[in-house]
């Protein structure tokens, strides 16, 4: 089933709760609905990782965490799903997104070569912020969109392929 194989990928509830991160959360993170895993749970909690991972900012995973507390999503599965955007991943999802914005802004893409000093990247961050944050914002909203939409249709034809294969089990005694 669609639960059980989510469910083997999801990280540890202890290991979130003792987060110290999310202390500020206090006894929500102890409400049982953020850690049960359904269909709307496990879809909405989709559409808030993907979201939180193409947003370029520090500590994605508490922002991850504290919109599952306030959307009432499956918490572990949205702040895994944050991991999208990892060292490896990072520079290649967040030059996608900058060209996004560029695109958006009828702006012309960087490709100057920058200092890599404190201020070198922060020269270069404060000229191309609001090409990389809009084509974030808009490449989140999409991803986070279509893996919900992705999820909600998977757990519908998981769900529908087990009650024909009991029916037809039923059929067959």
């Amino acid at each position: 089933m669609a639960r059980k194989l989510i469910q083997r990928y999801l990280p540890d509830p202890g290991s979130i709760k003792e987060n110290k991160y999310l202390r500020f959360l206090g006894s929500t993170i102890e409400d049982a609905n953020l850690w049960h895993l359904n269909r709307r749970s496990a879809a909405m909690a989709f559409f808030v990782g993907i979201f939180c991972a193409f947003i370029p900012i520090p500590f994605q995973m508490v922002v991850a965490a504290t919109l599952a507390v306030f959307l009432r999503c499956n918490l572990p599965l949205s702040v895994a799903l944050v991991w999208i955007t990892n060292p490896l991943t990072m520079p290649a999802i967040f030059y996608f997104t900058y060209k996004v914005g560029c695109y958006i802004l009828h702006i012309p893409v960087s490709e100057t070569p920058f200092e890599l000093t404190l201020h070198g990247v922060g020269v270069e961050l404060a000229r191309i912020w609001k090409p990389l944050y809009l084509g974030s914002l808009i490449s989140g909203l999409i991803g986070g969109t279509f893996g919900y939409l992705l999820i909600r249709l998977y757990w519908r034809w998981n769900v529908v392929s087990h009650w024909r294969q009991r029916c037809k089990r039923r059929q067959e005694k």
